[in-house]
């Protein structure tokens, strides 16, 4: 996961945008996005982006997956898209059953022309 998609998570999780992050954290509006672009943050805006996204810039940049601002450790988590108890959601909508299978034939289509492709 690159920076720019840690900020991206952990200011999604503290109910931010990008915007209002760079904003926060004395930027122009539009600062974040180019890290997405391959330009790299300096330690200065690294620390002001960790500073209101209450992180260190350890956890920020992935060198640590234990925040020691908060404590709190980051955990990924395995769901299994077939599981009848699993609740999907895009863009804060929940999807229905017919795009969940649809979604479900696309990834079940993708590992069919993975596998045809290994030549």
């Amino acid at each position: 996961m690159t920076t720019f998609d840690r900020i991206k998570t952990i200011a999604k999780s503290r109910g931010m945008n990008l915007k209002q992050v760079a904003k926060s954290s004395g930027m122009s509006e539009n600062a974040i996005y180019r890290y997405n672009q391959g330009v790299e943050p300096t330690g200065p805006s690294l620390k002001a982006i960790a500073d209101t996204l209450l992180v260190t810039v350890d956890y920020l940049t992935g060198k640590t997956e234990i925040n020691n601002y908060t404590g709190e450790k980051s955990t990924i988590k395995q769901a299994d898209i077939e599981d009848e108890n699993l609740m999907l959601a895009f863009d804060g909508m929940e999807i229905d059953e017919e795009d969940k299978q649809a979604i479900i034939d696309l990834l079940k289509f993708r590992r069919f022309q993975k596998g045809n492709n290994k030549n």
